[in-house]
């Protein structure tokens, strides 16, 4: 298998239609890990994986397209599969925000530079340009490098994640005529980040559900110099 990312919502700041908030399933052959957990996604991470077989959990920043089916799998482990002690590991308001809901796991802070090792992973994580606490994620496994950039303005770059990126998938949450209201980026801006960050491939995600994705992906493709994925539910890339 390698390293497989597969998608679970990629809807940005709210989930339209039939669709999911942020959230997506990284697995190895014997490490599953759910990364970002927005409303929907605990639903959708049922169809791929057994929820006993969920090795941890890794959210990014405390904004609720991000977390809050968190506390959906917090009462299933807490009260019907009986499952403590999951890991959970993210920036540190998180924990406030989560309250009652993190009773049952392992709660582990993360900041800017930690390093972890999850089963055959070893994930670490780099503080982004986005309000509160915001860590972007680089997945180490089987050989393979997958780096998330969670949410971000363009004060921070894929580039911090250092060196390798076999797939980047980056938030591209409008396009460009919207560069600077927001501490967002546009397909643009992910394109041109990916670019120069050397990345092999590109798979925009968190994209308003108001937009059509075809277009976020094209404007980044212009900028990246190569064919674009938009992330939709159940997309398995192979890293």
């Amino acid at each position: 298998m390698g390293l497989k990312l597969t998608v679970l919502g990629a809807s940005g700041s709210f989930p339209g239609p039939g669709q999911a908030a942020s959230g997506y399933l990284v697995q190895t052959p014997n490490t599953s890990v759910w990364l970002d957990a927005g409303s929907g996604t605990l639903s959708n991470l049922q169809r791929h994986v057994d929820l006993m077989d969920v090795d941890a959990v890794v959210l990014t920043h405390d904004h609720a397209d991000h977390w809050s089916d968190l506390q959906g799998f917090s009462v299933a482990c807490q009260y019907i599969l009986e499952r403590p002690g999951v890991p959970v590991y993210g920036p540190a308001p998180i924990r406030k925000a989560a309250g009652q809901y993190m009773a049952p796991f392992d709660w582990r802070p993360m900041r800017d530079l930690s390093e972890v090792a999850v089963g055959e992973m070893r994930i670490s994580f780099s503080r982004t340009d986005h309000g509160n606490e915001t860590l972007a994620v680089r997945v180490e496994g089987d050989g393979r490098v997958l780096g998330y950039s969670a949410d971000s303005g363009p004060g921070w770059t894929l580039s911090s994640l250092g060196p390798g990126l076999d797939v980047a998938l980056c938030e591209a949450t409008f396009l460009q005529d919207r560069e600077g209201t927001l501490e967002h980026l546009s397909g643009r801006q992910a394109g041109q980040q990916a670019r120069d960050a050397g990345a092999s491939r590109l798979v925009v995600t968190h994209v308003w559900p108001t937009l059509d994705r075809a277009a976020v992906a094209a404007e980044a493709a212009a900028a990246f110099g190569a064919p674009v994925e938009a992330a939709v539910t159940d997309l398995v890339v192979e890293v």
